[in-house]
């Protein structure tokens, strides 16, 4: 594999920003809120990127301006070689809207409830006029075969279904126009315990076979190590890291990194969390320089001064492995390490904002 060059990507984004405008404290004051900021990034071919970070650091605004759901503010989004912004209307509906698919947080908001299975997978069939009539009628029945889903069910509503179910009924929707790329955004948060595995082999089941490219957003870090080909580590509506998953967390360079990965349980290990020093920024007043310096143990004046460039990690020829951090982690550094190292600089700590997974 190594001697195979790189496929072009499907879906890139070169400085991308996202600001949203929301009411200060006057009535003409309105404040700025940088859910996106700078952001660099390539999905390819058959290859799962995970996105993770704690509540509120842009995952989910980063997956919307992936499938054309949001307009950045500046920067480039293109799609198969094209900017996607640059189009007409119906030309990026044309364009995202077949190439892409979207599978959201909660099922039962998510989809139509006043129409059956049936008519939600043949809606976009319907809308992008594929096929005759009867053509349709037999992608809709592949589609409930391919997600497990018996052909009684076609003439239920959403609501008369389990929540397994329904997101399997939304998993269909997505793949109904064939795409190349497949945005899950949080698939399983709003499922029981029992029936989350069941949607997780689902969906690896189905890249493979189709050959999809994924982005997975979840709080579940475990699971996004495990499925992802890549993860992409994001604080304060900024990517600070993005590294082969095989290499998470023990290898990762950036100090926020290893914090998250820290504070999430493990199979063979228990939480064992490196300490924070501060507060959770706003992103209506993000700090200046490094984002994450007002929180690492190891921020320094230059951290103030100057937002960290992207640096290339040298891990066993992974030219994937990147970050921004004027102090990254030594390679090789345990986390019983960094918890001392955390601790000596002050006893006060602040825990991270990560939704707990049962």
């Amino acid at each position: 594999m190594s001697g195979t060059p790189p496929r072009e990507p499907i879906v890139e984004l070169h400085g991308v920003h996202v600001l949203h405008r929301t009411r200060g404290n006057g009535l003409f004051n309105r404040a700025r809120v940088h859910a996106l900021t700078g952001a660099d990034l390539a999905v390819r071919p058959g290859e799962t990127v995970g996105i993770v970070g704690e509540s509120g650091c842009g995952k989910s605004t980063l997956a919307k301006v992936l499938v054309g759901l949001q307009r950045p503010t500046s920067g480039v989004v293109s799609f198969a070689g094209r900017d996607v912004w640059s189009m007409s209307a119906a030309e990026r509906r044309r364009h995202i809207g077949a190439g892409v698919g979207m599978v959201f947080q909660d099922p039962a908001t998510s989809l139509n409830r006043r129409m059956p299975v049936r008519d939600i997978l043949r809606d976009p069939l319907d809308v992008h006029r594929r096929g005759t009539r009867a053509q349709r009628e037999a992608r809709v029945a592949e589609l409930m075969a391919l997600v497990g889903l018996p052909r009684s069910v076609a003439e239920v509503l959403p609501s008369q279904l389990s929540g397994g179910q329904r997101q399997r009924v939304s998993i269909a929707r997505a793949l109904a126009l064939e795409p190349g790329l497949v945005i899950a955004d949080e698939p399983t948060s709003a499922l029981d315990v029992s029936v989350r595995a069941q949607i997780l082999n689902l969906l690896l089941d189905l890249k493979d076979r189709l050959g999809l490219a994924m982005v997975f957003v979840s709080h579940d870090i475990q699971t996004v190590k495990r499925i992802s080909d890549r993860v992409i580590t994001m604080y304060l509506g900024r990517i600070v890291e993005q590294a082969p998953a095989a290499l998470l967390p023990g290898r990762a360079r950036h100090p926020y990194t290893r914090a998250l990965f820290s504070a999430t349980p493990g199979l063979l290990s228990p939480i064992d969390p490196i300490p924070l020093v501060g507060p959770v920024p706003s992103a209506t007043r993000p700090p200046s320089g490094c984002p994450f310096r007002t929180r690492c143990w190891n921020a320094t004046d230059h951290c103030a001064a100057e937002m960290p460039p992207a640096q290339r990690a040298n891990t066993d020829g992974a030219d994937t492995h990147e970050f921004r951090c004027h102090h990254p982690v030594p390679a090789g550094t345990s986390n019983a390490e960094l918890v001392e190292l955390a601790s000596a600089v002050t006893g006060r700590t602040t825990p991270l904002h990560v939704e707990e997974t049962a």
